[in-house]
């Protein structure tokens, strides 16, 4: 081990070296995603705001198994939580992890621009918490270099969507990674079940929802939960819940984020919660039925995009009744049917466009697919 360690070290100042190279002897799966974070600093922030979070949750579920905590749910938040409470993160530890997944979180699920210094602020971060990790659970005899700013690489779009492509297949393999007792060496390990297994359940007074593998990450998108959407907004806002997985098991845990007399906003929540659930599932359905093509959703409703139907101009000549989102959505270069965001509830963002005038588009969208294939039958 210490020669693997040695080997490593020395290569510091290898013309082919990247900065997470000494990781090899400890993960080599780890090492590889860090340098394919490195290569999308410069040509994705977002890629690399998105993916980092992975990172950062595999070191401390791994921290929780050395320390033989009980794994809480399947949520960072939770592990950044369990071990602060146990002692076992300082101030700034913590702070480094809360901002890879604020920052994380925000790239996953927001349309705006992100910044070169914002993924360069991250990969600090990362830093910190790899450095911490292998200094305090790794060989002592282990050197970690001093940090270093990455440099910039010219990649094209081709490329950075082969390192997207990469970025999964490495983070699917290093999630099903388990250490052997020594706790020094992996072993692969095929990723038991599909995507429709159970990973974790949500329970509410006595009542429990069944949360499949393929809603893990998925955006709780407020508007897709009426009785409870100005609770999620809060929630949001405080960078508490944002994703199904930093949802906790128990939503009597959300009981800190109340104001007096409100914990029907926990039971709205639920009872939404159970309808979002159920909406996924029956959706993925329809997508793996309807493998390639493309859909629209608005509420528990869906229409399969055709070539016909994508190319139709967002025009008030074309669209009836609502000028308002169509000069918005022009606004913002969305000019075609096959532009529109698969989730419709998303356009309600914008101002003075409600759910009522989505859905004058999304019935539109209907009797203009209807008229197309009564056309082509005759």
């Amino acid at each position: 081990m210490l020669d693997r360690i040695e080997e490593y070290n020395d290569k510091e100042n290898e013309a082919d070296s990247y900065f997470y190279a000494f990781l090899e002897p400890i993960s080599p799966k780890m090492a590889q995603l860090a340098k394919e974070l490195e290569n999308t600093i410069f040509n994705s922030p977002r890629m690399m705001l998105t993916h980092s979070r992975v990172l950062s949750e595999y070191i401390l579920k791994q921290v929780i198994k050395i320390k033989k905590f009980e794994e809480p749910a399947d949520n960072l938040l939770d592990r950044i939580n369990l071990l602060q409470h146990k002692g076992c993160l300082s101030e700034d530890i913590c702070n480094a992890l809360h901002h890879v997944r604020k920052m994380g979180n925000q790239a996953a699920h927001e349309t705006r621009a992100f910044r070169f210094s914002e993924a360069l602020l991250s990969w600090e971060a990362l830093y910190k918490i790899i450095k911490w990790y292998v200094d305090t659970y790794g060989d002592a005899k282990f050197k970690v270099p001093p940090y270093q700013d990455p440099l910039p690489t010219n990649q094209n779009q081709s490329a950075t969507e082969e390192i997207e492509d990469r970025l999964q297949s490495l983070e699917e393999l290093l999630m099903s990674l388990k250490e052997r007792e020594e706790g020094k060496e992996e072993e692969e390990e095929e990723v038991q079940g599909d995507e429709d297994r159970v990973i974790r359940a949500i329970s509410y007074q006595g009542q429990q929802i069944d949360i499949p593998y393929f809603l893990r990450d998925i955006y709780l998108l407020p508007q897709r939960f009426p009785h409870a959407e100005k609770f999620l907004i809060r929630l949001g806002a405080e960078q508490q819940v944002r994703v199904m997985s930093e949802l906790p098991s128990n939503l009597n845990d959300l009981k800190q984020h109340l104001k007096r007399n409100q914990e029907q906003n926990i039971e709205n929540l639920f009872k939404d919660l159970k309808i979002f659930v159920e909406e996924e599932v029956e959706r993925k359905r329809m997508q793996t039925e309807n493998e390639g093509k493309l859909f629209l959703f608005f509420k528990d409703q869906c229409i399969v995009i055709t070539d016909e139907l994508s190319i139709i101009k967002l025009s008030n000549n074309e669209f009836r009744g609502i000028p308002q989102l169509i000069r918005q959505l022009n606004e913002d270069d969305i000019c075609t049917v096959g532009q529109l965001p698969k989730e419709l509830v998303i356009l309600t963002k914008y101002d003075k466009v409600g759910k009522g005038t989505v859905e004058k588009l999304f019935n539109q969208l209907i009797e203009k697919q209807k008229n197309m294939q009564e056309a082509a039958a005759q």
